[in-house]
């Protein structure tokens, strides 16, 4: 077969590999790029053979990598850089000089290495990570913009940086150290140099050329010169004697400071994501099953050892840069692994003579492995977390990361709304609030963000939004209003649920990253969900009906009514087994659980509403199976608990244990016709200090104390040795009449409860009451009568 034949050959078999591989993983709901690392190791030369141009085919893969690294500037660009500078640069530089420093001493230490030069060659290795696989996990999970991905991607970029100076010192390695010096200074030298230039071409030249090919108008002309600009670039850097990927990647961060950067990068996407599947697939070439059998568990050993080492180092070093200990240890795990750029470090090495052919093999081996169980661990990561906060003494450590790290001087003290994530849609909600005078209070954990606040003379808490302590620090029990508009999926569902927590009659509006995360944030209590996508469809279908001739009063009915059906008119209908998976995946990362609801339950017989068991004990409903297999997902409040029904609930830990002791009649559950109101324990209230059993209010007045909220913690159905302090929420659940005297005794008005008791006289005293349907109402005492 002629040679340039054979090659397109390999490639098909190679493609097809990775395709049916890819499919063989999603299929069992794995990451894809395990089956392309699958599909490489079946048809290289230790699997089936069916490759014959190896090296052809790992030339060609090496566009995988560049088109990573150039999509990866694009979407980056120097103003993201600017976000993690800190850690970018000083975390991923001292992460670096740590892992070769330590690597070293013990390597020689345990007579792994012979001499300096292959410890530190050892340790540069092992302290690149994984951009291929770690970006390509945060995008499947949707998490790029997260605090802890862009951290990953800070340090990641550092870490690719610095393969090129890598690559210019490995020959001087086992030289003398004057020589070793003038290697590293010459590659500094090369490295600035290289870096004004490519400043001075984005500037001056990129902006330009890209305008000429974007005014042909053809589709064509700019990929090619798009293309054509990435690899000239990375041919450049490769004769510097930096690598390909570094080229490619500035070539991306060149690229996106311009206008023309989104179109960019919906042209190289498509060609990205084929040579990345060749990419992985050629990894997986590399791979030699029989030796890794062979060496299983020295190789097991060492990948241990890996994980373990880096996470201790990495770990906190992100801590120590002032990220909350949820983001370091998301970091430390999620670089864990050693990256693909460490084959080319390796086989640099191998033919420098640096290391041995079995040692060359082992660090194959280890690399492979850890690269295939990264995928795993970073999914693993939510469960740790769960069980983690599982158990108190852990909690605790991880509460501590929650903390409001800044607050400012002054937040507002009435009729303020808080707007949680600064980004885009952030800002324009906080202007258009402002613009009207509404007062605001931003929550954002970036330091970039809470910065750009300051700028703007706004109230802020710095810190995680999904944190009780910084919602509480907020003001979110006495806000008028709450947006949610946070980077992430989860952080976006746990904000909205302990939000809720706080204040259950809050009016909160979350925007929705995915439309298949719509009904499931409605469950969990939003009063409105908007997804942009939808909403940019509606306002241009309006303005097309308005068009056609439709008054704008109908116009707006069409769209209100879309609005109002949750958008199901724009959705694609989804059979009820997908939506369960969706509902399942989503839900498991909230401490979900199936419950079943004990025979001779209170709860038989109770709609939702009656139940209202989100107020009374935390916990969300979200899907209900019926004994004869029915099952009904985002249960509205009309829906009726049955006998044998299976629940599927969402809540911490100890608000499950609170739900079961509701459902097995452990606890009262109010009547429906009872009145269930938040009260606040002013300073110097009569009450202050005292037990619930001394106040005995269900004796005085036919109250129940369900609740008592105190500094980030709930206590629910509370026993009666539970002191009353000042700052307490406490929730009360009885009549009309009732709740006003209660209150009144509670209040700092008079001096104890028998003067409030006969204050309750005044029939003229006005009530705040809520029902348990939710609602808020004002009566008079007159009004509501002796119960």
């Amino acid at each position: 077969m002629q040679e340039d034949f054979r090659l397109i050959v390999d490639l098909v078999l190679v493609l097809a590999a990775a395709a049916g591989g890819g499919l063989l993983a999603a299929l069992l709901k794995q990451p894809v790029l395990l089956g392309y690392l699958l599909a490489g190791v079946i048809v290289g030369p230790t699997g089936l053979g069916l490759i014959k141009e190896i090296i052809q085919v790992e030339t060609l893969a090496q566009f995988g990598v560049a088109f990573l690294l150039f999509a990866l500037g694009v979407e980056f660009s120097f103003s993201e850089l600017r976000k993690v500078k800190g850690i970018s640069l000083g975390g991923g530089g001292l992460q670096i000089a740590l892992t070769i420093l330590i690597t070293t001493l013990v390597s020689l230490a345990m007579g792994w290495v012979t001499s300096p030069p292959q410890g530190i060659f050892l340790g540069a290795i092992l302290s690149l990570s994984s951009t291929a696989v770690v970006l390509k996990c945060l995008m499947e999970r949707n998490e790029t913009s997260t605090p802890h991905g862009q951290v990953m991607l800070g340090m990641l970029v550092v870490q690719d940086l610095a393969l090129g100076l890598m690559l210019a010192v490995l020959p001087a390695l086992d030289k003398p150290v004057e020589e070793l010096g003038l290697a590293v200074g010459w590659a500094l030298l090369q490295t600035g140099l290289f870096a004004l230039g490519a400043i001075a071409a984005g500037i001056w030249l990129i902006p330009p050329l890209l305008k000429l090919l974007a005014k042909t108008e053809s589709r064509e002309l700019f990929l090619l010169g798009v293309v054509a600009i990435c690899f000239g670039i990375a041919l450049l850097t490769e004769h510097l004697g930096l690598s390909i990927e570094m080229g490619a990647f500035v070539a991306g961060l060149m690229i996106s400071e311009v206008e023309y950067a989104d179109q960019t990068l919906a042209y190289v996407e498509p060609l990205r994501d084929i040579f990345a599947a060749l990419f992985f697939a050629a990894i997986g070439m590399l791979i030699d099953p029989i030796f890794l059998w062979n060496n299983l568990e020295l190789i097991l050993g060492l990948v241990a050892l890996v994980f373990v080492g880096k996470f201790l180092i990495v770990t906190p070093i992100v801590r120590a840069f002032r990220y909350p200990l949820k983001t370091a240890l998301l970091t430390g795990l999620g670089l864990a692994q050693i990256g693909e750029f460490s084959f080319v470090l390796a086989s640099e090495g191998r033919s420098l003579g640096l290391v041995s052919h079995r040692v060359y093999l082992l660090i194959l081996g280890t690399t492979a492995v850890t690269l295939v169980l990264t995928p795993f661990v970073l999914r693993l990561i939510p469960t740790l977390f769960t069980w983690a906060e599982s158990i108190p003494w852990l909690a605790k450590y991880l509460d501590q990361s929650d903390i409001p790290l800044a607050v400012s001087d002054e937040l507002p003290t009435q009729n303020y709304v808080v707007v949680c994530g600064y980004g885009r849609i952030g800002r324009n909600i906080v202007r258009l609030l402002q613009d009207r005078n509404y007062p605001v209070v931003v929550i954002d954990q970036s330091e970039s963000q809470i910065q750009k606040v300051r700028e703007a003379g706004l109230p802020y808490v710095y810190g995680n939004a999904v944190s009780l302590q910084v919602l509480e620090k907020a003001g979110v029990a006495h806000a008028q209003g709450m947006a949610i508009a946070l980077p992430d999926a989860m952080s976006t569902r746990l904000c909205l649920k302990r939000s809720l927590e706080i204040a259950p009659e809050l009016d909160v509006v979350v925007r929705a990253i995915r439309d298949k995360d719509i009904e499931l944030l409605y469950q969990l209590g939003a009063k409105e969900v908007v997804q942009p996508e939808f909403e940019a469809s509606l306002e241009l279908s309006a303005h097309l009906l308005k068009g056609v001739g439709l008054t704008p009063s109908a116009v707006q009915r069409e769209v209100q009514q879309v609005r109002n059906s949750h958008y199901l008119e724009l959705r694609p209908d989804r059979p009820s087994s997908e939506i369960l998976r969706d509902l399942k995946a989503a839900t498991k990362e909230m401490n979900s659980r199936w419950y079943a609801l004990p025979d001779l339950s209170p709860l038989t017989g109770m709609t939702l509403e009656e139940t209202d068991m989100r107020r009374l004990t935390g916990v969300t409903l979200m899907a209900i199976r019926r004994a004869g297999g029915l099952e009904i997902d985002y249960p509205d409040a009309q829906a009726t608990l049955e006998q044998g029904d299976r629940l599927l609930i969402v809540g911490e830990p100890d608000e499950v244990a609170v739900f079961d002791e509701l459902a097995k009649g452990e606890a009262a559950v109010p009547a429906f016709n009872a009145s269930c109101q938040w009260l606040e324990v002013p300073l110097e209230s009569p009450i202050a200090g005292k037990t619930l059993a001394d106040l005995d209010l269900l004796d005085q007045y036919s109250i129940r104390v369900q609740a008592v909220r105190r500094e980030g913690k709930f206590l629910r159905f509370p026993d009666r040795q539970v002191d009353v302090q000042v700052g307490d929420r406490l929730l009360l659940c009885g009549g009309f009449h009732s709740l006003t005297q209660a209150s009144q005794a509670i209040s700092a008005e008079h001096s104890n409860p028998e003067t409030a008791l006969n204050a309750s006289s005044d029939r003229s005293v006005l009530v705040p009451t809520v029902s348990l349907n939710g609602t808020l109402d004002y009566a008079t005492a007159e009004d509501l009568g002796n119960e």
